[in-house]
């Protein structure tokens, strides 16, 4: 019996970590990011530069997208307020009586939600409504 005991009072606990399997994880996810870095490529948005037309329209009627969401049509003659469904077919009435030459313009608020004014694109391509263009400011 003391040969038992005494063989178990001579072990001692190891109170190190073995530090080379974490640092080998660690080098692997980095040459995996390494290597797989180059290959994504950034969400780059070209946006045109906004210039004159050459073929401006004679005659231009513009659908207004307003701060709270709210749409208007606003012709020579009158400005109207009208829903989602009614600016296509509003828009595309007034441009056959106008001619090829009319042409419909978007016109919205820089604060306004980017979904309002491409439902109302949407609502204008659905009627049929040739040249459609959105209003901008020239310069910065």
């Amino acid at each position: 019996m003391p040969a038992m005991a005494s063989r178990g009072r001579g072990r001692r606990t190891i109170n190190e970590i073995n530090m080379v399997p974490f640092i080998d994880v660690m080098l692997v996810l980095l040459i995996i990011f390494m290597v797989t870095a180059p290959m994504l490529t950034p969400g780059v948005v070209d946006v045109p530069s906004v210039g004159k037309s050459k073929n401006m329209p004679k005659v231009v009627a513009q659908v207004i997208v307003n701060k709270d969401g709210t749409l208007q049509f606003k012709t020579p003659e009158a400005t109207r307020s009208l829903n989602q469904r009614e600016i296509g077919d509003a828009a595309s009435r007034w441009q056959k009586g106008q001619g090829p030459e009319s042409a419909v313009v978007i016109s919205a608020d820089k604060g306004v939600q980017y979904e309002t004014v491409v439902k109302a694109m949407d609502a204008l391509q659905k009627a049929g409504v040739q040249r459609v263009g959105l209003s901008v400011k020239q310069g910065g």
